[in-house]
């Protein structure tokens, strides 16, 4: 070996050393998408360690990543200006979603092959590398058969190599490689993630720790997102816990906080705590989410009661016939400061345009602080 390819191995391998170290580092990031109202230089970056793009799409022809022609202009520019504010914000380019392109029939598909499976994983890489994206999160909502499970194992572990590769031809830091997940490792119908890929191959996850009842559930109110809950159903902090159990150390573990809540049209409005009798959304329009910013309205215009259950962790109000579900500042600070005793690796929000100035997001912060 040549004294010039002893020293480029040796930077090689110090910029990889650099990066994972940083790769380390606590997260506090929040997801963007282009039509949340609020354009990408109105990001106040320096609350957050990393901001999500969303989404980009899957070409279900090609199992190509692609952007949309609407979003091309967008995503290219994100890095460059939330970076604008806090240069050392790291961005990633966000893969699905909950909707769309996102579906199980579609991921599915591309993971059943290793011809379609490589065809996304190049076309991953080098969509974040031509939109000067640090990562990408992978949101497969959900798989759902043993076959999906096998398959997204697969992946994740060819994507793993497959990053290395491009990072060690390219000088580069490897591409961060993340994924959003359900908040249990088990969904549906007996599922269970591909636990020991995840831990190998990702940098970490982010566990969707909300949406336990809305519109679908239309009998009852009920916390959305609750922290804890005695009864055993489902929780923020049993998720995590199941996490955990099934082999995900706490540092691969990033709790998802909701800037939304989901509302109900009470069947009495004397009758207005947890589980109170419900008949759907109010007005029965819509799906009867609301961002954080928009229940604060509905407060101040509605003179509106407010709560906070600190035994499940949980914020609701109500006026009239109306009664919201959300977290509230009290309620982010202590699943932050859960998520910190507990050793995960941080939070990220859905999402930042549905704060309201910023005050979950700071309260975010501060209660992580350094």
């Amino acid at each position: 070996m040549t004294s010039k390819t002893l020293v480029y191995a040796f930077l090689f391998s110090l910029v990889q050393l650099l990066h994972f170290s940083a790769a380390r580092k606590a997260v506090n990031a929040a997801y963007w998408f282009p039509d949340s109202g609020m354009p990408a230089s109105d990001i106040d970056s320096t609350l957050f360690t990393h901001l999500l793009c969303a989404f980009s799409d899957l070409d279900n022809i090609t199992n190509q990543l692609t952007i949309s022609s609407a979003n091309a202009l967008p995503f290219s520019r994100f890095t460059e200006t939330v970076q604008l504010k806090n240069p050392s914000v790291k961005t990633l380019l966000a893969i699905g979603g909950g909707g769309g392109a996102s579906n199980s029939t579609q991921f599915a598909k591309m993971t059943s092959t290793s011809a379609s499976r490589k065809s996304f994983i190049d076309s991953s890489l080098n969509l974040a590398r031509s939109n000067n994206f640090h990562g990408l999160d992978l949101d497969y909502e959900y798989p759902l058969t043993s076959d999906d499970r096998v398959n997204l194992g697969k992946l994740l572990d060819e994507w793993h190599v497959a990053a290395q590769a491009e990072a060690k031809a390219s000088g580069k830091p490897r591409v961060l490689l993340t994924a959003a997940v359900s908040v249990r490792p088990v969904v549906f119908n007996g599922f269970v993630y591909p636990v020991q890929s995840i831990s190998k191959n990702l940098d970490w996850i982010h566990v969707m720790a909300y949406d336990f009842y809305g519109s679908w559930a239309p009998t009852m109110t009920n916390a959305p997102a609750a922290l804890y809950d005695p009864s055993g159903r489902v929780s923020a902090s049993s998720g995590i816990a199941a996490w955990i159990q099934a082999g995900v150390r706490p540092k691969k573990l990033v709790l998802v906080l909701p800037f939304y809540g989901h509302s109900w049209q009470l069947v009495n409005p004397n009758n207005h705590g947890l589980m109170a009798p419900a008949n759907g959304v109010p007005g029965g329009v819509g799906d009867g989410t609301k961002g954080y910013n928009q229940i604060l309205d509905f407060i101040a215009n509605n003179n509106a009661t407010k709560i906070y259950n600190s035994t499940i962790v949980a914020d609701y109000c109500y006026a009239g016939t109306t009664w919201i579900g959300y977290d509230d500042k009290q309620s982010i600070l202590a699943k932050v400061l859960y998520a910190k005793k507990n050793g995960l690796r941080g939070y990220s929000a859905w999402h930042v345009a549905a704060d309201a100035n910023g005050a979950l997001s700071r309260q975010a912060k501060q209660a992580w602080g350094a």
